[in-house]
């Protein structure tokens, strides 16, 4: 067995991540970090897990995890505690947050508002999505949410569409928000209501434009479910074979589906799962081709994919402890 920490255990990626390390076949959970429960016993987080007995150990400080010595560490924190952070000298560390996902370091008092303490650090971190560009290194930034399912549909035909066509109209349940309390993400800001937000500001579209080569025009939006998220992408093609190329790149894949013709992404599906759903069409108005992609948010988007992540740098199975397969009502 390895051995796996996790620091900031108290948000959603958080507690997703230490679901899926505890269904894992190869890692044993031997530090669990939140500096706001230190000391509490890890059913503090959830009284579910007092019924998994003897495999959770009580929560740490943040840098007493971090220092554990395990053989994966996984950070889930906000963007700048995570950007601060010195990583421990040996072993594999999955980054859940924006911290080391640009590699332009100027980027980040763009899209992130803070100076970036560790710049020089950057180029250490590799951006990695397991089925388009998998981890060439020890350090790993995993991507966000939007970005996944975006990439997911694009990067296979990124060099077949006109780049100034690309346009991602992207829909998150709330849980995208995180667990901290926001005036945008209370009952009565979601409830019956569809909600644009960082209309042409949010921080995913730069990790789009350095995977993809060329910007694109992105809006998200919340929608009132728990959790799942379905990114709409609009591209004008310069030659034939979209869908040809996409199934070919997802042919062999365990975790990514390209759905038959007339076939739709949807939520409920992937919800609760770390797969992806993938629908091609084409406009028949303007010819366009409209690629979708749905995936859970907490799992694809987060969780379930610094795991996957995780296991290709330990050089265990790709899909070991994820969560792909069930009819989900």
């Amino acid at each position: 067995m390895l051995s796996a920490a996790i620091v900031g255990a108290s948000g959603y990626s958080g507690q997703e991540t230490l679901d899926r390390v505890l269904s894992h076949p190869e890692l044993e959970l031997i530090s669990l970090g939140s500096d706001s429960l230190a000391g509490q016993p890890g059913s503090t987080l959830d009284l579910r897990l007092a019924r998994v007995d003897g495999s959770v150990p009580g929560f740490v400080s943040n840098a007493e995890a971090l220092a554990s010595g395990a053989d994966v560490v996984f950070l889930c924190l906000g963007h700048e505690e995570a950007a601060a952070l010195v990583p421990p000298a040996s072993g594999v560390v999955v980054d859940l947050s924006g911290a080391h996902r640009l590699a332009d370091s100027a980027a980040y008092e763009r899209w992130y508002g803070f100076s970036h303490p560790r710049a020089d650090e950057l180029a250490d971190w590799c951006y990695a999505i397991p089925e388009l560009t998998p981890p060439t290194g020890r350090l790993i930034a995993n991507p966000g949410c939007y970005a996944t399912a975006a990439l997911l549909a694009l990067a296979p035909v990124a060099d077949l569409v006109d780049p100034a066509s690309v346009a991602v109209d992207g829909k998150s349940g709330i849980s995208g928000a995180g667990r901290a309390l926001k005036s945008t993400s209370h009952a009565g800001a979601v409830l019956d209501n569809v909600s644009p937000y960082k209309v042409g500001a949010h921080q995913h579209a730069a990790e789009i434009e350095r995977a993809l080569g060329y910007p694109v025009s992105f809006c998200p939006h919340v929608v009132p479910v728990r959790r799942g998220l379905v990114a709409t992408c609009f591209v004008r093609p310069t030659g034939d074979g979209v869908r040809e190329r996409i199934e070919s790149t997802y042919a062999g894949s365990d975790t990514v589906a390209v759905l038959p013709e007339g076939v739709a992404p949807e939520i409920a599906r992937v919800r609760g799962t770390d797969a992806a759903e993938i629908g091609v069409f084409e406009d028949r108005a303007t010819g366009r081709a409209i690629v979708i992609c749905a995936i859970d948010n907490l799992g694809k988007g987060a969780a379930g994919q610094a795991v996957q992540n995780a296991n290709l740098a330990l050089g265990l199975p790709e899909t070991a402890g994820l969560s792909l397969t069930g009819v989900l009502v």
